[in-house]
């Protein structure tokens, strides 16, 4: 017997489970190679400028040949170039990728995408350091083909979990799925800090080795819908009818289809038989301009645009911010940065049940996002000492990475779903795009103004500009935290006059 809050749980099949891991652990690789370019950016920026450090491995003019930048201020400004090159090509991928995914086999999709990045990784931070080859160009030139390939995976593996799980505990699965991005940052820092020993190539090495294993698995053991196995495709009730298999590649939540044939399901299994009635006309998917205009939409989008920029930034530059400022070794660094990410997981799965119980979002992003403010500022002043400033991390993370995945998975669910949608189901994957998407915008160019303040101004001037960056989050969201606010207030007063 399941508990009564998890009963929607034998529904579920090993089949579910297959899927749920290889689609968890898929966004788990890609994320720890992202990771990994993060943690060595020290190692990097020693390695492309001339030092005393270096002259001890190469003689002083073979040096000066291989050297790529005059000074750390310049490597760190053009790390940051690459962040951002990374994340506008990441951006643009995002809004072509769902339509690709749409129209091939998820599978290839995923796969090419996981295989593809990590042997572009391995260009770019090992073959390239074994050759002695640095050259900006190239490097400019891997990381955009890096943030194109990167973009294919989160949408295939959304919708490969759409097919898998319908709207019955869709909740609870997600919101513990969400947390793939978090873990791939734990595992990328613990991978890279045990081989950075060695050189940053090792960790390059290691993390695209892995993840071209996972794309092979991935490749071969991954079924991105139900009805391959002949089971029932999941939808609000576990019962739905299947889309004929040479469609299994059709949109997500796709209406606009043929139905000729009714399926019965048996045990979780489905058998077809023909239908005599007349097929009912089915809504078709909305447009990208007609998505952007609902209700809730572009709001969010900007929102997400100013709080991914600060989620990422932290993501980016926090390990060579710990090793830059404090003096910490930087497998330290590596290692001490998790705590940002354990507070993530944490503040999105909590933050998440809070606003499930109150029945609305943006209040509980707008708590979050007031206190996050405060905490920048604590984090801005921490002492030289690892315990204060990993208990202070996981506060930020809790605050700002908490409400960062609410709005890109949750939130983008339910704008997906809404009343002014009149029964069309096919905005789901639109949206999603849209708010992703408008958030790696926002991040892309977040990456350079950080390189460019800290060189020019100092560390405290970066997290002036987080703050300011995180109240905008809360202005672009204004109008809806009144009309949630609102809404609460006369259930409560409805509440209180059947009393």
């Amino acid at each position: 017997m399941w508990p009564p809050g998890c009963a929607f749980l034998s529904q579920y099949t090993h089949h579910h489970l297959v899927a749920f891991l290889l689609t968890f652990f898929s966004y788990v690789l890609l994320h720890a190679s992202r990771k990994t370019f993060s943690n060595v950016k020290v190692s990097i920026s020693a390695q492309w400028t001339p030092s005393t450090q270096n002259t001890s491995f190469f003689p002083g003019e073979t040096w000066e040949e291989n050297k790529l930048f005059a000074d750390s201020e310049e490597a760190t400004l053009f790390l940051g170039a690459l962040d951002t090159i990374f994340l506008f090509s990441y951006a643009v991928g995002l809004y072509i990728s769902g339509v690709i995914g749409d129209r091939l086999d998820l599978r290839y999709v995923l796969s090419t995408g996981l295989c593809g990045s990590a042997i572009v990784e391995f260009l770019f931070g090992t073959l390239t350091e074994w050759l002695q080859f640095y050259n900006v160009y190239f490097y400019c030139s891997l990381w955009v083909l890096n943030g194109l390939l990167q973009s294919a995976v989160w949408p295939c593996v959304v919708a490969v979990m759409g097919n898998w799980f319908g709207k019955s505990g869709r909740g609870f699965v997600f919101g513990l799925w969400s947390a793939c991005a978090s873990v791939g940052n734990i595992l990328g820092a613990f991978l890279a800090s045990s081989v950075l020993k060695h050189g940053y190539e090792y960790a390059f090495l290691v993390t695209s080795v892995v993840q071209f294993a996972g794309g092979v698995v991935v490749f071969f053991g991954l079924l991105t819908s139900p009805k391959e196995v002949g089971l029932c495709d999941s939808s609000a009730t576990g019962l739905m009818s299947v889309e004929r298999d040479a469609d299994s590649h059709q949109p997500l939540m796709s209406d606009d289809e043929e139905v000729d044939e009714d399926v019965v399901c048996d045990g979780g299994y489905y058998s077809i038989q023909q239908q005599d009635e007349e097929p009912v006309s089915q809504s078709q998917a909305i447009g990208f301009c007609q998505a952007f205009c609902l209700p809730g939409v572009l709001p969010y989008s900007l929102a997400y645009a100013c709080l991914k920029l600060v989620n990422y930034s932290f993501f980016f530059w926090l390990p060579f911010y710990l090793s830059n400022n404090f003096g910490w070794k930087e497998a330290q660094a590596d290692r001490l940065s998790v705590w940002y990410d354990v507070g993530g997981i944490i503040g999105g799965t909590v933050q998440g049940l809070i606003s499930d119980f109150l029945g609305k979002r943006a209040p509980v992003l707008s708590v979050s996002l007031l206190l996050a403010m405060g905490s920048l500022v604590g984090y801005s002043h921490s002492p030289n000492d690892q315990v204060i400033n990993g208990v202070l991390l996981a506060t930020t993370g809790f605050l700002i990475g908490g409400p960062s995945n609410m709005i890109s998975s949750a939130i983008s669910a339910d704008l997906g779903r809404q009343d002014a949608l009149q029964g069309s189901q096919e905005a789901l994957a639109t949206v999603t795009g849209i708010v992703d998407g408008t958030g790696s915008i926002g991040a892309a160019g977040g990456q350079y103004l950080v390189s460019l303040i800290e060189s020019k101004l100092g560390w405290m001037w970066v997290f002036y500009f987080f703050i300011l960056m995180t109240g905008f989050s809360i202005v672009f969201i204004i109008p809806l935290i009144i009309s949630e606010v609102r809404t609460m207030c006369r259930d409560r007063q409805a509440r209180t006059h059947q009393l």
